[in-house]
Parts: structure tokens; sequence; C-alpha cells
């Protein structure tokens, strides 16, 4: 597909042309990026008329990703095109985009409207543009928020793929020490049980404890756009997963804490996971100087393992015991609303996926 300009040609590159591909890939790696065409939807590049490649760039769901010019053009209105043409190409589905950029390529986004939101040098500026922002998502916890007479107001992040008695204890102890808790719960449809299924176990699970406010994590708390990493299997802390980790507690930190006046944030502690390892260190970092105490809780166990080790309760754990058709080990992990529905017919396309995939979520 070619559109015209006046002083430039674009096209959209075909990604599984491996001319194409390599023909991208050749002019970043002369500008400092490893181009991985797995890694995006689709790719466009920008010619001037003479047919010189000026600028490129890509998108991956609503993240715009290897935007760059040529050195000889960046004073011209090729970046501009670039961002404009991928810019409107989204916001036609989704309505809000973001752009991850390192800390100094962030002004030229800006000038184009963008807005920053965070960032965790050396590596990401983490960028924003659309109908909706940060500052929607700001409204929308105030809608939920519950008058407190104390400054026992505290919050945790969960996941619960699926929910078990782990995340049961770990909410029940914040709700017996607080008077109110707000319990965020990841939104991204990335993990085997869908956001839907997940919000309803917990929502049952925990219908007992009036303090505790269900809070939907959207595109800010633990999301595919701004911590994918979370949702891979990740054997090793690296630096961009530590990074990315930093730039969602830095959100929760700017736009969250104070919207609903937490004082603390509390955790299960980590054995095993490296990506959750990473999250609460960046958690304990950054969190404090924003007046939020950590409490780190001890993870729930029951019993012990083969080794004679603590045999701690675990997500995880239930997916493998479901993936091997062993649901009955793990029973005393679950509370009534997951092995209820974990025993229905309705899970089946669950524990299907379960058992034909081979990711960490």
């Amino acid at each position: 597909m070619t559109f015209e300009d006046t002083d430039f040609r674009q096209e959209t590159l075909d990604l599984e042309n491996p001319f194409d591909v390599k023909l991208v890939k050749d002019f970043l790696a002369t500008l400092g990026f490893e181009f991985d065409p797995d890694d995006v939807e689709c790719t466009m590049i920008v010619y001037n008329l003479k047919g010189d490649l000026v600028g490129t760039g890509s998108h991956k769901g609503r993240i715009l990703k290897y935007v760059a010019v040529g050195p000889k053009f960046r004073d011209t209105t090729a970046f501009a095109l670039i961002v404009t043409y991928l810019t409107e190409k989204l916001l036609k589905i989704f309505k809000h985009t973001f752009v991850f950029t390192r800390p100094g390529n962030s002004l030229p986004f800006t000038g184009l409207g963008f807005t920053e939101i965070a960032r965790a040098e050396p590596l990401y500026a983490l960028l924003e543009f659309g109908f909706e922002s940060v500052k929607t998502y700001q409204d929308y916890l105030k809608s939920l928020k519950a008058n407190a007479n104390t400054d026992n107001v505290a919050t945790l992040v969960v996941n619960c793929n699926p929910f078990t008695n782990g995340h049961k204890f770990l909410i029940e102890k914040a709700s017996s020490e607080n008077e109110i808790v707000y319990l965020f719960v990841v939104e991204e449809d990335l993990s085997a049980f869908p956001f839907s299924v997940r919000w309803e176990l917990i929502r049952k699970g925990i219908s007992h404890l009036k303090n505790v406010v269900m809070v939907r994590g959207g595109m800010y708390i633990v999301s595919g756009s701004i911590f994918p990493a979370y949702f891979l299997k990740n054997e090793i802390v690296s630096e961009v997963m530590k990074k990315q980790a930093e730039l969602d507690v830095r959100i929760f930190a700017d736009y969250v804490v104070p919207v609903l006046d937490i004082k603390r944030r509390y955790a299960g502690t980590e054995y095993s996971d490296k990506t959750t390892e990473a999250y609460n260190l960046a958690m304990k970092t950054i969190l404090p100087d924003a007046g939020v105490e950590i409490v780190e809780v001890l993870r729930k166990a029951i019993g012990t393992d083969a080794d004679n080790n603590p045999n701690y309760i675990s997500a995880s754990k239930v997916r493998l015991a479901i993936k091997e058709d062993r649901l009955a080990d793990v029973a005393e992990f679950l509370p009534d609303s997951t092995r209820d529905y974990l025993l229905s017919d309705v899970s089946l396309p669950v524990r299907e996926k379960i058992k034909q995939g081979t990711g960490r979520h």
C-alpha cells in the first residue's frame, strides 16, 4: 500500500517478505535498533522523492515501536509524518496509543501532542496520546473511592490466574488490618484464565470482606502495554524486565496513590518467580518515597512438599496440576469459588488451553 506526500512517499511493508524485513532491519541497525519482525504487527517506511530511505515506524497493538528517521532527514517533516500516520491508524481501533522511547528522544513526541507519563532511566520514557489518558483512569478511581476515617488505607495488585487460598489469605489479612483495601485485578487478557473469570472467582471468594473495593487494572496496572515482560516466561531478571517493572510502579506511585490516599501496599513473598521478584524490588525501591509502606507477607503453605520444604500455595502449581490432570493434588489450594468452577464444564475451554499451552501464564 502506497501513500503520496509532497516531499515523501510512504509504503507499508510485507512482514512475510524477507526482502522487506531485511530492508528495515538493515536501516534500523545503522541507528542502533535491533528490529524483530515478530515483535510488530505493521511496519511502514518513508522514502524521499529521490528514492532514499528516510525513516520507518511500526506498531504492535496500541504501542508505537521502532520509530526512527535517518540523521540527514531529522530536520524534515518525516518524523511527524511517520508518527501521525501510525497514530491515526491506531486511534481508529484503540482510541489511545503508547510509545516507548529513550528518555532523550521524548521531546519530538511531545511536540506532536504526546504526554510523557513515566520514565525509567536510562532505558524508557513512556508517552501516551489519544481520546483517553491516565487522567481518564484517575476519574474511574475517583468514582470508586470509599470514605475513610483513618489513614489505614491499603492496596493489593493481583492477577489470580487462578484465584487461590494464598490470594484469599493475603486479601483477608489486608482487610483485617486496614479500614479500606483497594484490590486491583490485572485486566489484561493474556493469562489462561480470562479477566471476566478471574474477576468473578475473586468476587465470590471475598464477598464476606465488606471493606475491600475491587478495581479494574486497566491499561496502567500490570498491563501488556507497559509491563509485557510480566506475561512472558522469564528465567532470569533482565534490565528490560526491571525497567518495565519500574515504569509500572512509578505510574502507580504518581497516579494511583494520590487519588486513593493509599498508605500501604501488600505483597506475598516470592520464592521462585523472577518477574514477580523484580516487581517486588521495584515496589520496595519506589513506593516508600511516595509515602507507601510495603507489607510483605510470608506466602501461605500447606504442609511440606516431596523435598520436605514448605508446600507454598501458588497459582502456577494449580495450572501445572490442571495440565497434568491431577487437580485433586491441589484441592487444598483452592477456595470454593475456584474449585467449583474448575470442576464444572464451564471451565473446559480454560483447562484445555492450559493443557496445550507453554507460556508463563
